[in-house]
């Protein structure tokens, strides 16, 4: 049909032009928070603006990257303008989640539907909620109970707030009852140690000075003579705090300007990356991926050749702005696509999307879309949860920071991460459609098989590559190959599960019910060595315990189990039932089942 060949493209089209929308700038608005955004400043070991510090405070602190409160719609730059040149509006604003019922019983709140409290209601027991905190620090984060893990999160969360305070109040006035354990004795001392907690440093060097020799206000305070662009923030904080909006956009045109002169690289890097936030490509995925499975449903319903073929132009156009997405963070970074557990997440669903695209255009029957947009989804969710630590671009720990190693080892082990799930997906879909289908295409079921197989070995030559480059890797950082680390353990046992299925289809040990049972198993091996090292605290690549990995992994984990269950469950006794309401006999429904 002509319209089955133009709905992909229209699709397509549509999906990227509603896209482009994110791009657009702001309507302009009393104070240019655009413009303040785009200052740069120096924070975790990297330049960024001080919009990408607002959304990640924010997002630490409340979960979210803006709010409304007090009939204000408050973006995270709009916030971490309270924060800083007005505290005592910001003292009010709900930005404080507690969930558990014994750290709001210790903060003297009754349990009720609000979990979002502001500092002010807080303020009269943060010296007990620090000592709270001091008390559960010393215990191992395996072994901690659910209150001290509670707490311990609350106070992390009050002191990230006082730094930000802090960050434009070097003399700590405002902060000296709430910080006394964690002031020094001398007034010089104490105005160092207050300077110290400015959570980060917005005074770029002038000219001549080391790139990296950034100041936060309390040492620019202290240098011979005034910086001038200090001097603008002290005027940019007074015009927000009187209302002057005039006297604040011009104070903040002055400051990049000025800042430019100095950093004309960083500016053009910030510019980048409120661009980058401003569009949030990886949520405009989700979006388009979740758009393409409900079409794509549809059409089993309706139109099937005109809403199948116009969710995988959806498809594709989710595809096109992850690797957008994808992209900009290697420019931003300029660092390979995978550097830490935020990066791998995106980074595996987009390899699962792409092989789904292939897949799709091969085969053409609409399942590899829906397997591929939803391998998107999924993991752009799981990614979304892992942002909530903060900075997913932080910088790179020492024994990591190699380019080479990061865009040849890392990224091929990654590829076979996102190859392997996507193979356990393809081989969910078959399992489902197996059990719950009241009729059976053969075709169709020969395509899947076909899909399975083909993953699958794509998946051991990357895993397979991408283990023996971690050993050489290894040998060249710990000076050995291999040392039976749990990461090394769980790469290994991919690469060898997929050969275990490859063989026993080769070798005629299973057939394909057990072929499909076994890759939804390699779902399991490879979420254990990819989240089951990296979130609980074992080996030399753990990147710490975390509950909610743990519990989340655990149930992946036992759905898995379920779905190799289900997929082992012999067919003959919905074939029974369907023979049974068709009249057929006994006889009949057993050569049913037997034929499927």
């Amino acid at each position: 049909m002509k319209i089955a060949r133009i709905a992909p493209w229209a699709a397509f089209g549509l999906a990227l032009a509603a896209s482009l929308l994110a791009v657009v700038p702001p309507r302009p608005a009393p104070f240019d928070l655009d413009a303040f955004g785009r200052l740069p400043v120096l924070e975790g070991g990297r330049v960024k603006p001080v919009d990408s510090v607002a959304r990640n405070s924010l997002l630490m602190i409340r979960g979210t990257q803006s709010f409304a409160y007090g009939g204000r719609n408050l973006t995270a730059d709009a916030w971490l303008l309270d924060v800083m040149f007005r505290p005592e509006v910001a003292d009010q604003q709900p930005i404080f989640v507690i969930d558990d019922p014994d750290v709001l019983a210790l903060a003297g709140l009754k349990q009720s539907s609000e979990r979002r409290f502001s500092f002010a209601r807080l303020a009269p027991y943060v010296a007990e909620i620090e000592r709270q905190a001091h008390a559960a620090q010393p215990v191992d984060s395996r072994s901690r109970t659910r209150f001290q893990s509670a707490v311990l999160t609350l106070f992390d969360r009050l002191y990230l707030y006082f730094r930000l305070r802090n960050t434009a109040q070097p003399d700590g006035s405002r902060l000296a009852a709430e910080i006394q354990a964690r002031s020094a004795p001398g007034a010089a001392e104490r105005q160092r140690a207050l300077a110290q907690l400015a959570y980060f440093r917005p005074v770029p060097p002038l000219a001549g000075q080391p790139a990296d020799a950034w100041k936060n206000v309390g040492e620019a305070l202290r240098a011979a003579s005034p910086d001038p662009y200090l001097q603008g923030l002290a005027r940019l904080g007074q015009s927000y705090a009187a209302a002057d909006a005039a006297g604040f956009n011009r104070t903040a045109a002055e400051l990049g300007a000025m800042v430019r002169d100095r950093l004309p690289a960083a500016v053009t890097q910030a510019g980048h990356e409120v661009l980058f936030n401003r569009s949030q490509p990886f949520y405009l995925g989700m979006v388009l991926y979740v758009l393409a499975l409900l079409v794509l449903f549809a059409s089993w319903l309706w139109w099937p050749d005109v809403l199948r073929s116009t969710a995988f132009g959806l498809l594709a156009a989710g595809a096109v702005v992850h690797t957008a997405g994808l992209v900009s963070r290697i420019v931003l970074q300029g660092r390979p696509p995978v550097t830490n557990l935020y990066s791998s997440a995106v980074f595996v669903g987009w390899v699962a999307v792409i092989l789904g695209v292939v897949l799709e255009r091969i085969y053409r029957r609409g399942f590899a879309t829906g397997v591929a947009a939803a391998s998107g989804f999924a993991t752009l969710i799981v990614a979304h949860h892992l942002a909530s630590d903060g900075d997913t671009m932080e910088m790179m720990r020492a024994v990591l920071d190699s380019n080479f190693w990061l865009a040849t080892h890392v990224t091929t082990i990654t590829i076979g991460y996102g190859a392997t799930f996507l193979a356990g997906a393809i081989a969910i879909v078959w399992t489902l459609r197996n059990q719950l289908a009241r009729t059976m295409d053969p075709g169709t079921t020969k395509a899947l098989g076909s899909m399975t197989y083909g993953v699958i070995c794509f998946a051991l030559l990357f895993s397979f590559v991408g283990t023996v480059l971690g050993g050489i890797w290894a040998d060249q950082s710990w000076g050995r190959f291999w040392g039976w680390d749990p990461k090394e353990n769980g790469a290994l046992l991919i690469v060898l599960w997929n050969a275990i299925i490859l063989h026993a289809r080769w070798g005629g040990y299973a057939r394909e019910r057990g072929i499909m049972a076994m890759a939804i198993f390699g779902n399991v091996i490879t979420s254990l060595s990819w989240f089951g090292v990296n979130m609980l605290g074992v080996g030399l690549h753990s990147y710490g315990f975390m509950d909610k990995a743990f519990y989340a992994l655990s149930a992946f984990v036992a759905s898995q189990l379920l779905l190799v269950a289900l997929a082992l469950l012999p067919r003959r006794f919905w074939a029974g039932r369907a023979a049974r309401e068709a009249g057929a006999g006994p006889g009949d429904a057993a050569r049913a089942a037997a034929s499927k």
